[in-house]
């Protein structure tokens, strides 16, 4: 399958370089000093907090992860052979974004010792940490769709990071405003709001509604990818 052989291209160059490792590594570090710093000053064997400090980082980690998978291309030529070979668009973007999401699915698994020390030492309620982990690996592939999209849209790398991290940070934003409007106003913007569907989660609670979201936001980014690249191809 050639969008198989994009992906193990796409993750072997990950964990060549020194990229995965410190992302990673930074990301089980924050979530690790807040989870400690939560656990021992409240004596809760809760996750909620951890979940919410993770997607938040990661906001910032994301566009550094996903900057590189289509400018990259871009700026060596690359994409243009790309482009020109049997593969097709589809293959080459689903490759780039599973490879990726396999890096931040990585962190979440390293992560599991978190619920593993409090299943050790206390008796947690293991409702919400699974809701919550279904809704922290959501909004990460959503950050990732987000990302990859960013970074088709210029051969500049940071450049792309910018552009990703500015898409996420006005979604952010939204989630605030959540708070200023009131009535129609208030529940539209709860509705397109990736931040307050990611609380239901936290909250131990697992809707359809907010999977579907979640995934029609995947799907929106990864498919405007596609065009975008795909509009290239024939410029």
């Amino acid at each position: 399958m050639k969008m198989l052989t994009i992906y193990k291209r796409e993750l072997k160059s990950y964990f060549l370089s020194p990229l995965a490792y410190v992302l990673v590594g930074f990301l089980l570090l924050i979530s690790g000093y807040f989870f400690a710093t939560f656990v021992l000053s409240t004596q809760y064997a809760l996750m909620s907090p951890v979940f919410g400090n993770m997607v938040f980082v990661f906001m910032f980690v994301s566009p550094i992860l996903t900057m590189r998978l289509i400018s990259e291309e871009m700026k060596n030529g690359t994409d243009q052979l790309l482009m020109t070979s049997p593969l097709r668009i589809t293959d080459m973007v689903l490759g780039k974004y599973f490879a990726a999401l396999t890096v931040y699915t990585l962190s979440l698994v390293v992560s599991l010792i978190y619920p593993l020390y409090l299943k050790i030492y206390s008796t947690p309620d293991f409702g919400p940490i699974l809701t919550g982990y279904i809704g922290t690996f959501l909004m990460g592939a959503a950050f990732i769709a987000i990302g990859i999209f960013a970074s088709s849209l210029t051969e500049n790398q940071l450049i792309a990071g910018v552009i990703g991290f500015s898409i996420l940070l006005l979604f952010w934003i939204v989630s605030w405003l959540g708070d200023v409007f009131q009535g129609t106003a208030k529940n539209i913007v709860d509705n397109i709001s990736l931040l307050q569907r990611f609380t239901n989660f936290q909250n131990g609670v697992l809707s359809l509604n907010d999977v579907v979201f979640y995934l029609s936001v995947i799907i929106f980014f990864v498919f405007v990818t596609i065009m975008v690249v795909d509009k290239r191809r024939w410029s």
